[in-house]
């Protein structure tokens, strides 16, 4: 009887009905095609993976918005400190009127107060902020997959995607952070305290002035060195946070790996990207930070500002002061002024005169705030998007229901 079906299953007839070609096996005393082959595992496999990694991918929408939403956060939480590192670095007097982070920080809270003091330049930070990472995310998630689809290395899509993503964004970017910086050096309107060469009304103001006194190249002032140093940067960022989120997802067996995994994964990918990028971050701020010698004397010699006379504008003075995310690098004083706008150069400069520690100068605040911006972005990113597909997969739901 065996023998019988298991010729009528090698017949023509048989396989010209079913043309199932799987492997034979004994069934209540009956030869049955089994169903866990090796030879249908592997379009299964990729089935599965196809469908993981379909479940993976938000849609643009969402992760345009989880994206602007989480860089807004971060960056507004930040931004106290990046106004203190902006006036450590533009700080024209001599010798310097701020000196380490507390007093600087309780110095511009007691004579400026939060809103044009602390927060001054908050306006244009946000507008930067909010634009900069909606077209940063969206740009990373449209490029990451193309590339994935492509058959690009998992590693090597996440970190030209990053880079990608902040070439894209960078256009919004700089000219806001050209007006976020001159009005956090500026702090209030006629400020008393502080003299920074600038004296801007407002944000539309600044961007007026700068506009009819400078040119409108003005606004894009940085912006090679935004380059240079934030794409390293963000193509780092991501392509740690990817790889970090595929080992903690392995960790804990689910695609959900839960906030106190999520914080650390965010935070130690911006916090290792700050650290490597830390020598980019030293040239940048020393080129343009420095000031130029006929600028220098002209400040020495100029009386300090006083409660009771406010300062007057300098026209001619064109401070290289940083237009990018907050730069925590503050020279040695003594330090060498560069007197290039080559990163190259500069690099050079630096090792030859200060050594690997040079490059290094300021490394620690550098990745204390790289990973406190890094982990409140992603981590709201990741639950924005969370909260975005569940309320699309309620949508759907009330209309599969209605219909």
């Amino acid at each position: 009887m065996v023998l019988a079906q298991v010729a009528q299953y090698f017949s023509g007839a048989t396989n010209n009905q079913h043309n199932d070609t799987r492997p034979l096996s004994l069934v209540d005393g009956a030869v049955k095609p089994t169903d866990n082959d090796s030879t249908t595992s592997p379009p299964n496999l990729v089935e599965e993976a196809e469908e993981e990694l379909e479940e993976r991918r938000p849609l643009y929408r969402h992760a345009t918005l989880a994206g602007g939403i989480g860089g807004l956060t971060g960056d507004m939480l930040m931004h106290s400190l990046d106004t203190v590192k902006t006036r450590q670095q533009g700080d024209p007097h001599r010798p310097p009127r701020y000196h380490s982070l507390g007093n600087t920080y309780l110095t511009i809270l007691k004579e400026e107060g939060v809103p044009r003091g602390l927060y001054g330049g908050v306006t244009p930070a946000a507008i930067g902020s909010f634009g900069g990472t909606c077209l940063f995310f969206g740009s990373y998630e449209w490029s990451k997959r193309w590339m994935l689809e492509a058959g690009l290395a998992p590693s090597l899509a996440y970190l030209n995607a990053g880079l990608f993503a902040d070439l894209v964004a960078s256009p919004l970017y700089v000219p806001t952070e050209v007006l976020k910086t001159r009005l956090q050096l500026q702090g209030r309107y006629n400020n008393p305290y502080f003299r920074s060469g600038y004296n801007y009304k407002s944000t539309w103001n600044a961007a007026k002035t700068i506009v009819r006194a400078e040119g409108f190249a003005a606004l894009f002032y940085g912006f090679r060195a935004t380059l240079y140093r934030d794409l390293p940067f963000s193509a780092l960022q991501f392509a740690f946070y990817e790889k970090e989120r595929e080992a903690a997802k392995w960790w804990v067996g689910s695609k959900h790996i839960g906030l106190p995994l999520e914080i650390l994964v965010g935070a130690t990918a911006g916090g290792a990207a700050g650290t490597i990028t830390c020598p980019l971050d030293v040239v940048k701020t020393r080129i343009q930070t420095q000031l130029r010698p006929r600028t220098a004397h002209a400040q020495s010699a100029a009386p300090a500002p006083t409660p009771n006379r406010k300062p007057t504008p300098d026209t001619n003075q064109r401070r290289l002061i940083s237009t990018t995310s907050p730069s925590t690098h503050l020279p040695k004083p003594g330090s060498v002024n560069l007197d290039t706008s080559s990163v190259v150069t500069g690099l050079r400069l630096i090792y030859r005169t200060e050594g690997i520690a040079g490059w290094f100068r300021g490394v620690g605040p550098r990745a204390v705030w790289t990973s406190v911006q890094s982990g409140t972005m992603l981590v709201l990113y990741q639950a924005l998007l969370r909260k975005f597909d569940s309320w699309s997969e309620a949508d759907e739901g009330d209309l599969g229901i209605a219909d």
